[in-house]
């Protein structure tokens, strides 16, 4: 199915690794060229190399941290005027117990989670209306929807982008530039095993069987994580011609973990 955006130009901030690398793939695997930034470098090249070769499209790295003024005008520099923005980022710790959460999480997350992808679109939006054409997908987390002690620094944050997005959204869909927002659940991404792979070692099992066990504890009915390309099939569908009629939109991924009608 060709989505008709081959040839536009995407920034896919944190795009070295899970969700942030799925979305890059799926758009290099629809013809478009994207900048990709994250902030390990060697992790950074090694991604963007390889799916390079497996596209044959044009990948773009750029060690920046996207969080910082300094390194958002390093990757504006490399793309001035992106077709596509796609924002994600590493995920926060859990949060079992949200006295624990100090100053300084607090303060990193805002950073990165909320200031960040608002000023990203502060920079593009503009030229997206002069153009009459644009899309701005924000993978954000199911948490925002549905609020969790475990989830407090994560879901909270993501929370306001959502709030922000959706708002902005309805100002600029005249031009079509269509602006929404992912919001996934458990899926099988560097962090999540690093995660759960530290927990099978402290309890003796496997990555697998803790797996299974959160799935179970956590009512998730289809009793899996899901796959990262999942979601990145997703962030090119929001880019494609075919979302020029969809705009502010929070679409959950999470396996039917969550319970609302809408």
């Amino acid at each position: 199915m060709d989505l008709g955006i081959s040839g536009r130009k995407a920034i896919v901030n944190g795009g070295s690794a899970g969700l942030g690398r799925s979305a890059v793939l799926a758009l290099a695997r629809e013809g478009v060229e994207v900048f990709v930034s994250a902030r390990t470098e060697h992790r950074l090249l090694r991604t963007c190399e390889e799916i390079a070769q497996e596209t044959g499209g044009r990948i773009t790295p750029i060690c920046a941290d996207h969080s910082s003024a300094m390194g958002r005008a390093k990757i504006l520099a490399a793309c001035p005027d992106p077709d596509i923005l796609v924002g994600t980022c590493a995920p926060p710790p859990l949060t079992p117990d949200y006295r624990a959460i100090t100053d300084e999480q607090w303060r990193e997350c805002i950073d990165i989670s909320l200031l960040s992808p608002v000023e990203f679109m502060r920079s593009v939006l503009d030229g997206m209306v002069e153009r009459k054409w644009g899309r701005v997908v924000n993978i954000a987390t199911v948490a925002a929807k549905y609020p969790g002690e475990i989830r407090a620094l994560s879901g909270s944050t993501r929370a306001a982008l959502v709030n922000y997005t959706v708002a902005v959204s309805k100002v600029v869909a005249k031009h079509n530039v269509m602006i929404n927002n992912l919001l996934p659940g458990m899926h099988h991404t560097a962090t999540v095993h690093k995660q759960f792979s530290e927990l099978a070692e402290a309890r003796g099992s496997s990555y697998g069987e803790e797996v299974a066990a959160f799935a179970k504890e956590w009512h998730i009915p289809s009793e899996r994580f899901g796959e990262a390309d999942d979601v990145g099939a997703f962030v090119a569908l929001f880019c494609s011609e075919y979302a020029n009629y969809v705009t502010g939109q929070s679409l959950v991924i999470d396996g039917g973990a969550t319970r609302s009608t809408f």
